[in-house]
């Protein structure tokens, strides 16, 4: 059986294939038109951020799995595989932890003014030491938005390593763990906490679901980060909260366009800590995305029951 590649994954999950006898193959394009070409006889693809819609699909004469590597699923047309009767799996167990602790080192380097302490040294600025408006995390509010496996780990890792108060909101959660203090309504969560991280799928219903109106209930003293999809947010409003004060500063992870443009506003405000959508991105993650994924994809295509299914159970 052939299984293609719609991107390079680390060798160890592409030996993991060739030694279970799969014919694998690394896409030199990753362009919907290139794997709509190609697709035709491949029994398995696995996709990193390359997009698997309706129209690559369509050619797939041969495909029973589409495998994630990755959690987000916006690039993959699920009712398309459905229809088709074509499996999409997930690696939820892979970068839970990663994540969590890019966050982590998010919110420290927002307490810390990390940044400015750094840039203010290299200018030979020694006296910024006393200048520097850095806060503790032990005692501050931690807003979750999202409850899942990252936001689950994220309010742990905040509660039992840095004493910190943890709420959050999910709608889809009755009962929260032990290191969750309180399930709130989404406004209070805004309202009451000094870090608000978001942790929500890309859906129709999250799409622009944070703007101006959630940053003017945060309090001015509070930071806004965000390492889930970029389109949950309203990225001018952030550059308006972060202009007008409304909040003292922010993180993100993603951006509504991916690569952003290298003019983008935010790029010039000073408030602001940006890393290049690479919180899952640490040499274990990317190993365990991909073995995971083709794991998945050895179970799919030998019979076998698989762990993460997506779209069918």
């Amino acid at each position: 059986m052939k299984v293609l590649l719609a991107q390079d994954i680390p060798m160890a999950a592409k030996d993991f294939l060739r030694n279970k006898g799969y014919e694998t193959v690394v896409s030199s394009d990753d362009s919907e038109k290139y794997l709509a070409s190609i697709i035709h006889d491949f029994d398995a693809v696995l996709t990193r951020t390359a997009t698997i819609s309706e129209q690559v699909i369509k050619k797939a004469a041969q495909l029973k799995i589409i495998a994630k590597h990755g959690v987000g699923m916006d690039c993959i047309d699920l009712e398309s595989a459905a229809q088709h009767n074509i499996l999409v799996t997930n690696t939820p167990l892979a970068n839970t932890g990663t994540v969590a602790e890019h966050i982590v080192m998010m919110m420290i380097a927002l307490a810390k003014n990390t940044l400015k302490a750094d840039r203010e040294m290299r200018r030979g600025n020694y006296d910024a030491r006393h200048k520097l408006d850095n806060i503790d995390l032990e005692g501050k509010t931690l807003g979750v938005i999202g409850i899942g496996r990252i936001g689950s780990n994220l309010a742990k890792k905040a509660a039992l390593g840095f004493g910190m108060k943890v709420i959050g909101h999910d709608p889809y959660l009755s009962q929260a763990p032990d290191y969750i203090s309180e399930l709130c309504n989404r406004d209070d969560v805004f309202k009451k906490s000094d870090f608000v991280s978001v942790h929500c799928p890309l859906t129709k219903e999250t799409i622009d679901s944070i703007s101006l109106s959630e940053f003017e209930l945060m309090k001015t003293t509070s930071f806004f980060i965000n390492a889930s999809r970029g389109e949950v947010v309203r990225e001018d409003d952030l550059l308006t909260a972060l202009e007008t004060d409304l909040i003292k500063g922010a993180a993100i992870d993603v951006f509504r366009k991916e690569p952003p443009d290298r003019d983008n506003p935010l790029f010039k405000m000073e408030n602001i800590l940006l890393t290049p959508h690479n919180a899952s991105l640490t040499h274990e993650g990317r190993n365990r995305m991909a073995m995971h994924a083709v794991m998945e994809i050895d179970r799919c295509l030998s019979g076998q029951k698989p762990e993460w299914p997506v779209n069918l159970q």
